[in-house]
């Protein structure tokens, strides 16, 4: 096994556990969203203000396939799980994790965040649950949930590795 993916909605906590995750395994980090960013020289919200989110999602797609051939710990957008390639991508390439957490923790996670082109709404709360009612069935997909809630980025961290030692040496701990 090489690469893990996390999923799961904006302000869970992909990048930042990321992060923290691939220091831990001694791997390299990969944010997709990053990636688009740097590919096309604009912020996600620029890209989606001027493409729209149908091009967004082809590029975020390219992005992702590549990402997934790395040896890395890669942090996939919140909606390219919805996309059925992308999840089949995801699922053979290694774990993926869903990063999960409270309707208000997201809210006040992305609260003074203008970057989110798909939480810019009247009422930013009927969005989200709106956005994570469309995508619940996708992130259940993920071979793992993991909520963030109440946890450190480090304790997120801990638990996806306690799983991942379950599924890497699963005879050790039923020993």
């Amino acid at each position: 096994m090489t690469t893990i993916v996390l999923t799961g909605f904006m302000g869970t906590g992909k990048s930042t556990v990321g992060r923290a995750l691939a220091q831990r395994l001694g791997k390299a980090f990969v944010d997709v969203d990053e990636r688009i960013e740097q590919r096309l020289r604009l912020p996600i919200s620029e890209i989606f203000a001027r493409y729209g989110e149908a091009y967004f999602r082809q590029i975020e797609g390219e992005e992702l396939a590549q990402a997934l051939q790395e040896d890395a710990v890669v942090a996939t957008g919140g909606g390219a799980i919805v996309d059925p390639e992308n999840l089949a991508r995801m699922r053979a390439a290694g774990p993926v994790v869903c990063l999960t957490a409270s309707v208000d923790a997201i809210l006040a996670r992305t609260s003074s965040d203008s970057s989110r082109p798909l939480l810019e709404h009247e009422n930013r709360r009927e969005r989200i649950e709106a956005l994570l009612a469309e995508r619940a069935q996708a992130y259940a997909q993920a071979d793992v949930c993991v909520d963030t809630t109440h946890r450190s980025p480090e304790e997120v961290a801990e638990a996806i590795l306690i799983y991942l030692g379950a599924i890497l040496h699963p005879k050790e701990l039923s020993a």
